[in-house]
């Protein structure tokens, strides 16, 4: 006659384990978090013990600290991970370091540089930091999963997922006189991290709190563009235009228009709590990529 196993299933990741542990093996949330939801439908990031332990492979990431974190990886023999070059901390002398080569990489700028990929190979201890507060967010991915990530908020991957980035496709154009320029709300380019056949570990930096939801089929809602982490594949993108009543077309400030990025569902999204606030020029839209418009008033 068998025995019931005691089974766990992790809120944030999905893994199932044996609950034996004081958080997810995959992702780091604690055994018993709960889902915590507003009433708005946005759910906060489960609660992650300091020093949680993550395993991948053979090898461990342990995310220390709670205002700056870190995550500090031992690397097994054989297993790599990569990630941008900025955000290195520490490492043993024996871990390897090597270039990524990356597709059209002289096309992604990082502050006015060439975005560069490292790959570090075990054994040995490895740490990164974003050296700036906030969560650290760990994604466990499942073989056919991907995810698309604003960009400049990758920090490290394990060599089972790869990476390719994309025209983000959200612009618009404002002209004064003879002068034109573009922007790029969003940014110009998204990142996107896929788990083509085997589990992975992607750990991603979230400037102030994390909330998450998920949208139904065709369901939408309103966010500032330097405000989404991430998003499924499957959620799409467009620009909004919102006219508050009683402005005049006039006045060049954010007074006559907000920017906003609607979302449509299905799938899931994540928005950090400290974002970078989009100057507006107050200049006439001549062009965009595509956008609803609500004018009230």
């Amino acid at each position: 006659m068998g025995t019931n196993m005691p089974t766990h299933t992790c809120p944030w990741c999905g893994l199932v384990s044996d609950g034996s542990k004081r958080g997810c093996p995959a992702c780091g949330a604690t055994i018993d978090a709960r889902d915590v939801v507003t009433e708005s439908g946005w759910s906060e990031l489960p609660g992650r013990k300091d020093m949680a332990k993550l395993q991948f492979g053979n090898s461990f990431c342990q995310i220390e600290g709670i205002y700056v974190p870190v995550a500090d990886i031992n690397l097994a023999p054989g297993d790599a991970v990569y990630f941008a070059h900025h955000v290195l901390l520490w490492k043993d002398p024996q871990v390897t370091i090597t270039a990524m080569g990356l597709k059209g990489a002289f096309k992604r700028l990082l502050a006015g540089m060439p975005l560069v990929m490292t790959q570090a190979q075990g054994p040995g201890h490895i740490a990164f930091s974003r050296d700036a507060p906030g969560e650290m967010i760990a994604l466990p991915l499942q073989p056919g999963q991907a995810v698309d990530v604003r960009e400049h908020l990758f920090l490290v991957a394990t060599n089972q997922i790869t990476y390719d980035w994309f025209q983000s496709g959200v612009w618009f154009t404002t002209r004064s006189g003879n002068e034109s320029e573009t922007h790029y709300p969003l940014g110009q380019f998204m990142d996107r991290f896929y788990a083509p056949a085997a589990p992975g570990l992607l750990l991603l930096h979230s400037a102030g709190n994390a909330f998450v939801r998920s949208l139904e089929p065709n369901q939408t809602i309103l966010v500032k563009p330097t405000a989404l982490l991430f998003k499924d594949p499957t959620v799409q993108m467009q620009l909004h235009f919102e006219h508050p009543a009683g402005t005049w077309s006039s006045w060049r400030s954010w007074g006559n228009r907000y920017l906003w990025l609607r979302l449509y569902g299905p799938g899931r999204v994540a928005v950090q709590s400290a974002y970078s606030h989009l100057h507006d020029n107050g200049r006439n839209i001549t062009r965009h990529s595509g956008a609803t418009v609500q004018r009230w008033g």
